[in-house]
């Protein structure tokens, strides 16, 4: 971890051009690290036009000491829709999204970029196309857009909330009602920075969900996003006291965490940059993932 204090002389410039200065690392790749909550002010995430101030506390975790170099790998993935403009994967839930710390290579982007021949959008160094990302352990939908308009309106979609997007989550423990609504801010965690959770200083987060089905020790339950923090619904869950079944970082240590969590990316609906038309995908649960629900209901 690096940690800097600002001086005045940088008081009220954008965050991504002081870094840039600062630090061996290209402004994209500040703005990247700032997207992946790698960098922080005075603990808390801050958007990539965030105005430093005197005094604030910078802490950057994971900058690499050498820019990774995006190679194109023959990497099997299952893209449900593709046009000129955009496209839409099915994640597949040990597949990281983008390089990074400890995964320079093998992932989606890398992959991406083997099948689809007409990338004009990037987002960062390490991120051509990504409007939004999941967790590597969570399977299922996401869109990548092809060019920087696309790119710029899906993103906006998103701070719009007007993207639908639903994931199907099981928890630990039996939940007693029918819906329910978490309101918490979710952010860095001050005594492991490499875990988020509810802390008074972090970013609004509000996750929605529904029970689908009840078993002798867990729930199934439907979660719809309003915001799109980072581990939000693991966060969340955990938060609430149903933390998801085999979450390797906010789950219970007894659980089998070989398939990761049990957190599928099953809707996500957007209005087309470029024909205004809303469109909407869907995407069934991994097999692992109902054979486990199979041996539940058994039970």
């Amino acid at each position: 971890m690096e940690n800097l204090k600002i001086e005045e002389a940088y008081n009220l410039q954008r965050i991504d051009k002081v870094l840039s200065e600062l630090t061996e690392h290209s402004r994209s790749t500040i703005q990247a690290m700032i997207i992946d909550g790698a960098i922080l002010v005075n603990d808390t995430i801050v958007k990539r036009n965030y105005k430093v101030k005197t005094n604030d506390d910078i802490y950057i975790t994971a900058i690499e000491e050498k820019e990774i170099e995006l190679e194109p790998e023959n990497i099997d993935i299952n893209i449900v829709y593709e046009d000129e403009y955009l496209l839409v994967v099915d994640k597949d839930h040990h597949l990281v999204v983008h390089p990074g710390a400890g995964n320079p290579t093998g992932t989606l982007v890398n992959a991406l970029l083997y099948h689809v021949k007409d990338f004009k959008a990037i987002k960062g160094e390490l991120r051509p196309g990504i409007v939004h990302r999941i967790d590597k352990e969570t399977s299922g939908l996401l869109v990548v857009a092809k060019t920087p308009l696309v790119l710029e309106n899906l993103s906006d979609q998103l701070k719009a909330k007007t993207v639908t997007r639903k994931y199907v989550a099981l928890v630990e423990g039996v939940i007693p009602h029918n819906l329910g609504k978490v309101n918490a801010p979710v952010g860095r965690d001050t005594k492991n920075r490499q875990k988020m959770n509810v802390v008074e200083r972090g970013k609004s987060a509000v996750t929605n969900f529904k029970v689908i089905a009840r078993y002798e020790e867990h729930t199934l339950v439907e979660c719809v996003l309003e915001t799109g923090r980072t581990h939000q619904i693991r966060v969340h869950m955990n938060y609430i006291g149903y933390p998801i079944v085999g979450d390797p970082k906010y789950g219970k240590r007894k659980t089998d965490t070989t398939n990761g969590q049990f957190l599928h990316a099953e809707v996500l609906g957007f209005v087309h940059p470029i024909t205004k038309e809303y469109i909407e995908f869907k995407s069934e649960l991994p097999k692992y993932y109902k054979e486990f629900l199979e041996t539940l209901e058994k039970r």
